[in-house]
């Protein structure tokens, strides 16, 4: 699929910038960036802040503040769509990626309808995959009511991520820094942020390859906090509006190249499936199951204290200037102690003191993480631990913590070569008593650990990604956010996340993963020096002794290839 070959290629071309020279076309200067902020918030006034005073007050809760799990491609679907519908004064997206296909039409036929009902919508967008086909979402830009920027853009054609790469091959710390984080904010009442980005992959529409993902729908004050945050970004100088990059006439360029190729590759399609069934298109999957948006009046909050953690758009250079460098730094909200929440060590507030210790978000949490007392569950589809990262570990499992961790497979990783930052800190992992599970890599049906990655049940039609961020602490701090534990969200990418004190939440987080680790992945141990992978319970296969479900080649590839790469870069 695009978007696993774009990430692919992304992570492995600041290697090849490091030995290549080319001449990088300029970004223009002096651009106009008019400042907004977020509409204040009160209490009533719009629909959605209406709604949830009186599921605060009807279920007499302790805290302001909400929060959801959102699992399920359709649950994860339909909050954004009630968001969209149910919005009355602003509508705030800030995204690593926005494919153009099907899932994401419905939204922007959404956000078109919300700009014509008077909605201010600002769409805020790292520019990494706004190249070819993708490129037609900036056409968002150019209808009334709706602004659009484009954060950390590479200069050069939007042909195709290829030939921008190319472009820009002499500034590789430029392509290797983005813009991860990911909000989807309504009135500043309501809010939607963790892993997923917008796309059929995220939703389960995809044909090649779902997203297992989750998200968390935010009510409250909290979302004020979300807010400040996608107010830091939008009015930052490293937010060029679409319209200082890209004219009407080269959007109506690539939205006819766009036409063509989708034409021929109907045609193609066509042929393939005279005289069968063949596999179904993105459009007729996505009305596989139903678009109607989560009925906010029924959903069922947990209302519980929480705190941000947000990096500064800071630790990505600014453009202008001489000698600019990385100004790296950490948000932390207040927690919602009004209640009289316990200032005790177990406290939120203890915990976003102990966070803001740290210099970025994955920073802060592996301060928490060194802090942990009796267990931690985490779930990082990439994850390459750093020197911090396993002092961290270390520090904890000297105190007996124990620590499961849930990341990829080789054959379920959409960037095989993020998996060899993993795999030589395998058996180092396992010495120090860390539990390890690698997702199964199966159709797209597979039930996932928080619900289901949605597509066809045909057997082998498409294989599961694992693409969640999760932390669950002690049984009772639960982290859901955009990034994961690697040096790539430690270093380079900004990212945030929402730290949710809450038992329930804790605990319905830990049995989903349970499960998932359980039934749905390989258990991977030391026996005799050697690594084995433990067959998921009641799949009936056999247990392996080599990255199971992955070829042979690609097995080799990285072998041979996976030494060279610093895993800073992966």
């Amino acid at each position: 699929m695009p978007s696993s070959f774009q990430t692919f290629f992304r992570r492995s071309t600041a290697l090849l910038a490091l030995l290549t020279l080319g001449a990088c076309a300029q970004l223009p200067q002096n651009v106009d960036r008019p400042v907004s902020t977020a509409i204040a918030a009160p209490a009533t006034g719009t629909a959605l802040a209406d709604l949830v005073q009186q599921r605060r007050q009807a279920e007499k809760a302790r805290y302001e503040s909400g929060f959801l799990l959102l699992g399920g491609p359709q649950a994860a679907y339909g909050s954004r769509l009630a968001l969209i519908e149910g919005a009355q004064k602003t509508l705030d997206l800030q995204y690593y990626a926005i494919h153009a296909d099907a899932s994401t039409g419905r939204l922007v036929r959404g956000l078109r309808a919300a700009a014509e009902r008077g909605v201010r919508v600002r769409v805020l967008l790292d520019d990494f995959h706004s190249t070819g086909r993708d490129a037609l979402v900036l056409g968002l830009a150019f209808i009334p009511n709706i602004q659009m920027r484009l954060f950390n853009p590479l200069a050069g054609s939007r042909d195709s991520t290829f030939s921008r790469l190319l472009n820009s091959i002499d500034d590789a710390s430029r392509i290797q820094q983005r813009m991860h984080n990911k909000l989807f904010l309504a009135d500043n009442v309501l809010g939607v942020t963790g892993g997923r980005n917008l796309g059929d992959a995220y939703f389960g529409n995809a044909t090649n390859g779902n997203f297992v993902d989750v998200d968390v729908l935010a009510a409250g004050p909290i979302v004020q906090d979300l807010s400040r945050s996608f107010d830091s970004y939008w009015n930052n100088e490293r937010a060029y509006p679409v319209q200082s990059l890209v004219t009407r006439e080269e959007l109506q360029a690539m939205r006819d190249r766009a036409k063509r190729a989708a034409q021929e590759l109907a045609e193609e399609s066509a042929r393939q499936q005279e005289g069968g069934a063949g596999t179904p298109t993105a459009e007729q999957r996505a009305r596989a199951w139903d678009e109607k948006p989560l009925d906010l009046r029924t959903a069922t909050f947990v209302w519980a204290p929480a705190v941000m953690l947000a990096d500064k758009p800071g630790k990505i250079p600014a453009d202008s200037g001489p000698g600019n460098a990385k100004a790296p730094g950490l948000v932390v909200s207040r927690p919602d102690d009004k209640a009289g929440s316990s200032r005790g060590p177990a406290s939120l507030e203890a915990a976003s003191d102990i966070a803001a210790s740290g210099d970025t978000v994955v920073e802060g949490l592996l301060q928490l993480i060194g802090q942990a007392r009796t267990d931690l569950t985490i779930i990082s589809p990439y994850f390459v631990p750093g020197k911090d990262m396993l002092q961290a570990f270390s520090t904890a499992r000297a105190r007996n913590v124990r620590i499961r961790v849930l990341t990829n497979s080789l054959a379920s990783n959409d960037a095989p070569v993020a998996h060899v930052g993993y795999a030589r800190h395998r058996e180092e992992l396992l010495k120090m008593g860390i539990e390890l599970y690698e997702l199964r890599s199966e159709q797209a049906s597979f039930g996932n650990v928080f619900g289901s990655s949605g597509g066809s049940s045909a057997p082998g039609e498409s294989r599961a990604m694992l693409h969640s961020k999760v932390l669950v602490m002690d049984g009772r701090l639960l982290v859901v956010g955009s990034m994961n534990l690697d040096l790539r969200s430690q270093l380079q990418n900004t990212e945030i996340a929402l730290l949710i004190r809450s038992n329930e939440l804790s605990r319905a987080a830990t049995e989903q993963i349970e499960r998932g680790m359980r039934e749905r992945s390989w258990r991977v141990e030391l026996v005799d020096g050697s690594l084995v992978w433990r067959a998921p319970q009641g799949s009936g296969l056999k247990d392996a002794t080599t990255e199971p479900d992955a070829g042979a080649m690609l097995r080799l590839m990285l072998k041979l290839f996976g030494p060279l790469a610093p895993d800073q870069l992966l």
